[in-house]
């Protein structure tokens, strides 16, 4: 059976809210799919799962909350042909922060396996449905 990480940070709820939506999507289908926030995943992690879904907001200058880059950095040495997923929320600025990290994730040799998912402030119904087809796509790679 597929295997799908979610693993994410949030600050406001917004993040995990889009995550909760990506779950529920991924459920659709025939997949094992796990749920983590940050801090209780770790590189080691990677190889038991088949696509591994980051979600994070933008922060400060549009970069990654501090402790999640810190875990992504971690596992850069793992992406190169891993099948990865991106998304996150964003309060200001255009959510330049997500083009930044989809270009990282590229250069690191990763396979996007669907469009990275960029949400202004609180989702809405609509941005909740798009999570879902996101954890679709994710489930399905």
């Amino acid at each position: 059976m597929k295997k799908l990480a979610v693993v994410f940070w949030t600050g406001t709820g917004n993040t995990e809210n889009m995550a909760n939506a990506i779950i529920e999507g991924a459920n659709c289908l025939n997949t094992e799919n796990d749920l983590f926030f940050s801090d209780d995943f770790n590189a080691n992690m990677i190889d038991d799962y088949e696509v591994i879904a980051f979600g994070c907001p933008a922060m400060g200058d549009e970069e990654l909350e501090d402790s999640f880059e810190e875990l992504f950095e971690s596992c850069e040495d793992k992406l190169p042909n891993k099948k990865v997923a991106l998304f996150g929320s964003y309060e200001w600025n255009n959510g330049e922060w997500m083009e930044e990290w989809t270009k990282r994730t590229k250069d690191l040799g990763a396979i996007l396996v669907t469009d990275s998912l960029a949400v202004y402030d609180n989702p809405s119904d609509e941005d909740l449905e798009k999570c879902r087809e996101f954890g679709i796509a994710c489930a399905k790679a």
